[in-house]
């Protein structure tokens, strides 16, 4: 069990790694990617409760080493929508790639929204930051639906490997 959490963390690892190195370079535009639901998504509507809300306050912590909001924001967030996702995950079809990438989606605009108030809520200037706010979370969007089906297969993929290697070793 341990090591499908480890596996899950360093899927998530990898792609935040991408990111960040995608955020460096969009930086001379002043551009900004947040993909922070994919880190939240496949854990909450895949894994037990348990691991998958471990996996996902890592992961929050991990997004918090390197942004300019308090510390713990990203982790207080990504726990209390995991929670959420993981109450409705028996409404929806959560083995389909289509409905994970949905459910990211409305996650990631939700985070978002929360995150840039977090961040802008002592601006003097905060009218003239939400134009640029808006089109980072339509690129943000953009990404995740592109790269969205292929992180989720990729997650998912791992811990079907794991499996068959924990099954060929007995």
């Amino acid at each position: 069990m341990k090591r499908q959490w480890l596996l899950t963390f360093l899927s998530l690892l990898l792609l935040w790694v991408v990111i960040t190195q995608l955020n460096h370079y969009l930086a001379i535009w002043h551009f900004h990617i947040f993909v922070g639901a994919l880190f939240i998504a496949f854990s909450a509507m895949r894994l037990p409760v348990r691991g998958g809300l471990m996996i996902t306050v890592l992961a929050g912590l991990l997004w918090d080493a390197n942004t300019p909001v308090p510390f713990g924001s990203h982790m207080l967030l990504f726990a209390i929508a995991h929670v959420l996702i993981f109450k409705v995950r028996f409404r929806i079809p959560a083995e389909h790639s289509n409905t994970q990438v949905a459910v990211a989606l409305v996650t990631n605009f939700g985070l978002f929204v929360a995150l840039a108030i977090i961040a802008v809520i002592n601006s003097p200037m905060v009218a003239l930051m939400w134009p640029r706010m808006l089109f980072d979370i339509l690129l943000s969007q953009i990404l995740l639906v592109l790269i969205g089906p292929w992180f989720l297969a990729l997650q998912s993929r791992i811990l079907e490997i794991d499996r068959y290697a924990l099954r060929s070793r007995f």
